[in-house]
């Protein structure tokens, strides 16, 4: 294993959220006393056999002791905030009931994983709708990797998310099972899933309050549904899942005394080999893996992470038995397939906060067309000013995807030879992509900066095999809008969604009203 150790985040200071529009720093709210970070408990199969399983993923209203006082109005799978972490063995065929028993449609999009689209995948085109349930089944076919599933019904997938509908979706597999890594969940491998959030009158959300066509920030940190959590520390080496879960906020993570992390793996699989270092960089739909080590530390130490200069989360070291174990040099070969020279080389443009290729998001219209199984060239730029830009996070669904390069040059240690499906985009900068879809369908591509997907940053791109074509009935805004209207018992006029009234998203709507999501 290199002893390289990299004591920066890779992305310059100067692109940092903290440096754009409309910043909010994290605080503790007045009288809220540490407890322990809360780790989803597994969702318990319906049933299993050798080569399927089933499941039934819920989204369900209810109330979350956040802060002290009153209960807050929450949203979750299967729980009242968040959900369960779902476990999937890579190769097992999976069956879901999707059941929604929310007072509003909702969307379940699986975020990293390979499905077909754009009914499977959960985008806006696959509503389910109060009251209702939906089968679809997948195989899953990829390597070990910590995805996730959350609420994808734009232009409402901010308001929905920003209630609590986002939960972990863990794919184990015989690779990961060999390698020498904590693997006790709960005990020394925890999933760590970064959201922020502003709390009103009654300890309440107000997502309408609180919009920001440029990406929302709060003040409270909220770390697995949790404001102010401990870890109890009792083996030497902990192995951290951390999620990118907030709809603008980056996460800048260190340790106190710049203690060590070691990456092992990104969105879509493990990386071919060990990073260190000392700072690590989540965006928003991004996944990273560290393992940690505290052998320095003894029983009655505490040891913080931070981001910035603001502790998130408490290390409380308890006695544990030496651990020699050694992270493998390789962990992981990715299948990097090869490109034909002679196809165009994709261009696509991420441009102010709301638009894609100079053009708003559209749910009829198809922007690119790509053969199932065939490996493309993306060039992803980021059109937006250095003066005055941000960090976007591009997001591809229904597949992985290899970083190739930054403007020309080697991508960031902790980017190259391993799968991805979100990538932070800085300001004047270019990212090539090597992109193949190994599913048919309608797939969705955009910034995962919720509120800029919501806005209109954000396109389509129809996978298809040339030989057996296929046509897809997709949603349109009018039957969104009217479905909305009718689950509020309003006119169609009434209804108001993040991004509609400020960026246009096909009907104009007025603020005299909100989808549920938007003002508990």
């Amino acid at each position: 294993m290199t002893e390289n150790v990299y004591t920066d985040y890779f992305v310059k200071e100067e692109d940092f959220d903290k440096n754009h529009f409309h910043y909010k720093e994290l605080h503790i709210p007045e009288g809220v006393k540490p407890q322990p970070l809360a780790v989803p408990p597994v969702l318990s199969p319906d049933k299993e056999t050798d080569t399927d399983i089933w499941f039934t993923i819920e989204s369900v209203a209810g109330e979350s002791q956040i802060l002290p006082g009153e209960k807050t109005k929450t949203w979750g799978y299967n729980a009242p905030l968040l959900g369960k972490t779902m476990v999937v063995k890579t190769g097992k065929r999976v069956h879901v009931t999707l059941k929604n028993s929310l007072s509003e449609l909702t969307t379940f999009h699986w975020h990293g994983m390979d499905v077909p689209g754009p009914i499977t995948d959960g985008g806006c085109h696959a509503p389910v709708y109060p009251g209702e349930e939906k089968q679809i089944e997948f195989t899953v076919n990829q390597p070990a990797a910590l995805t996730w599933l959350h609420a994808h019904p734009c232009p409402s997938t901010a308001a929905q998310v920003w209630m609590g509908l986002a939960m972990g979706v863990v794919i184990t597999d015989e690779n990961e099972a060999k390698l020498p890594i904590p693997k006790q969940y709960g005990v020394d491998e925890f999933p760590v899933i970064l959201q922020d959030r502003t709390y009103h009158e009654h300890n309440q959300l107000d997502y309408r309050a609180d919009y920001d066509p440029m990406g929302v920030f709060a003040e409270t940190p909220l770390i697995n549904g949790v404001v102010r959590p401990f870890i109890d520390v009792t083996t030497q080496k902990v192995r951290l899942l951390f999620l990118g879960g907030s709809n603008r906020r980056e996460w800048r993570l260190h340790f106190d005394d710049d203690i060590v992390m070691t990456q092992i793996a990104a969105d879509d699989s493990f990386l071919p080999h060990p990073v260190k270092m000392t700072k690590l960089l989540v965006t928003p739909g991004e996944r990273l893996q560290v393992v940690v080590d505290f052998s320095q530390y003894h029983d009655g130490d505490i040891v913080n992470l931070y981001t910035d200069d603001f502790k998130l989360i408490e290390f409380r070291i308890h006695k544990f038995e030496p651990d020699n174990s050694v992270i493998p040099d390789t962990l992981f070969t990715a299948d990097i397939p090869e490109v034909d020279p002679s196809l165009p080389i994709r261009k696509v443009t991420m441009d102010g906060h709301n638009m894609m290729n100079g053009k708003e998001f559209a749910m009829q219209r198809i922007d690119m067309k790509q053969v199932v199984g065939q490996a493309e060239y993306w060039d992803v730029t980021n059109t937006n000013p250095k003066d005055h830009g941000m960090l976007h996070p591009f997001h591809i669904h229904g597949t992985h995807f290899i970083v190739v390069s930054r403007n020309g040059q080697k991508p960031y240690p902790n980017e190259i030879g391993c799968y991805k499906d979100t990538i932070a985009v800085a300001p004047g900068e270019t990212v090539r992509l090597l992109v193949k879809f190994p599913l048919e369908g309608v797939f969705m591509y955009h910034c995962h900066i919720i509120e800029h997907e919501d806005a209109g940053m954000m396109a389509q791109i129809e996978v298809y095999d040339p030989d057996h074509p296929k046509t897809y009935k997709l949603m349109d805004m009018e039957t969104l809008t009217k479905a909305f209207a009718e689950e509020k018992g309003i006119k169609p006029e009434e209804v108001w969604m993040p991004g509609m009234d400020t960026e246009g998203c096909g009907m104009a709507m007025s603020k005299d009203a909100t989808s549920s999501a938007s003002h508990h």
